[in-house]
């Protein structure tokens, strides 16, 4: 029996209409145009450039599906309406349940496009008998893979997606043409080092999500998932060496 979850935390939105492609290929960060080959991650900007959404974009027939965040579904859905214009595009809740987990997976799965190491991910009317996956061991698993999540490492209006780590996630095309913060993403691709970013981290004490993380007294970045001493955290690259500490607890760079 697989292991797994009914992810209740997710909202699988529906898009038809004509124009879906073409419409989600000037919006989003990655080739909406690859789903012919399989599910694609992706996020939506802020034109200064800035992460607002991520998800998981699937064919569906004659429509893409929209894997995101539950709490963020309304939003994006508003946004998409605000961009849609004259194109032939609706934008509805397809009522599907995602379910993820890992081993053998069941029928209509797929690999997480993120990373393989995630397992599968299913949208089903019905959830399969599974053996229970905990957060806790999901979390893990993330931060195994410095994979970050929406409201957590992921923060809207804030964030921008290289730091987080999209390219090395699959989340973005540097060659595909324009979509909204496309100049902001690019110059931060070709034009600039990398200064700060999701790392995985130790961390010796207790600590919790949002704590500052100083070096030498010095703001170094924000610890966020936590779990049996592991950790992602944002930092600033030139400050994360040697121990660190995020309230009263000690972290390291891994």
């Amino acid at each position: 029996m697989p292991k797994g979850f009914h992810n209740t935390d997710r909202t699988v939105l529906r898009i038809t209409g004509n124009d879906r492609i073409d419409f989600l290929e000037g919006l989003v960060s990655n080739t909406v145009k690859k789903l012919a080959e399989g599910p694609v991650y992706a996020a939506m900007l802020s034109p200064q450039g800035k992460y607002l959404f991520d998800f998981i974009l699937s064919s569906g027939g004659d429509s893409i599906l929209i894997d995101v965040k539950t709490n963020r579904a309304q939003a994006l859905a508003m946004r998409l309406n605000m961009y849609k214009l004259r194109a032939d595009v609706a934008i509805s809740d397809s009522g599907l349940k995602v379910v993820q987990g890992l081993g053998e997976p069941p029928e209509g799965a797929f690999t997480d496009p993120r990373n393989p190491n995630l397992g599968w991910r299913l949208y089903t009317g019905e959830v399969p008998e599974l053996e229970q996956m905990t957060l806790a061991e999901w979390d893990a698993l993330r931060i195994e893979n410095t994979v970050p999540e929406t409201g957590i490492e992921l923060i809207p209006d804030e964030t921008y997606i290289l730091e987080a780590g999209f390219e090395r996630l699959n989340g973005v095309d540097f060659r595909k043409g324009c979509y909204v913060g496309q100049e902001v993403t690019a110059r931060m691709k070709h034009k600039t080092e990398l200064k700060k970013g999701l790392v995985q981290v130790s961390v010796e004490g207790d600590a919790q999500s949002g704590t500052p993380i100083t070096a030498d007294g010095k703001p170094a970045g924000t610890l966020y998932t936590v779990v049996n001493g592991k950790g992602l955290a944002h930092l600033r690259f030139e400050r994360a060496k040697g121990d660190m500490q995020a309230g009263d607890a000690t972290v390291q760079r891994l």
